[in-house]
């Protein structure tokens, strides 16, 4: 199983890259703990990030993953 997973702002700042191509990550609180184990330095923006997963936002680390699923992972955003 493999999952894409794109970052925006500053998600993709603080892990240095775009996206990924990920195995082995069956849900959401997998996949974040693989992006801190790789980029430690992410955790704190990471842990306020909303994901969507298919076009469908959610917070839940709990959330499946399925096969070739692709995953947005994006920082609270601020405007006026």
């Amino acid at each position: 199983m493999s999952v894409r997973v794109r970052y925006f702002a500053a998600a993709k700042a603080a892990l240095g890259r775009a996206s990924d191509e990920l195995t082995g990550v069956e849900d959401l609180g997998a996949l974040e703990s693989r992006l801190v184990a790789s980029t430690p330095e992410a955790a704190p923006v990471l842990a306020r990030c909303t994901f969507l997963v298919g076009g469908v936002s959610t917070t839940d680390r709990a959330t499946s993953l399925p096969a070739d699923a692709m995953v947005d992972v994006l920082p609270p955003f601020a405007g006026g």
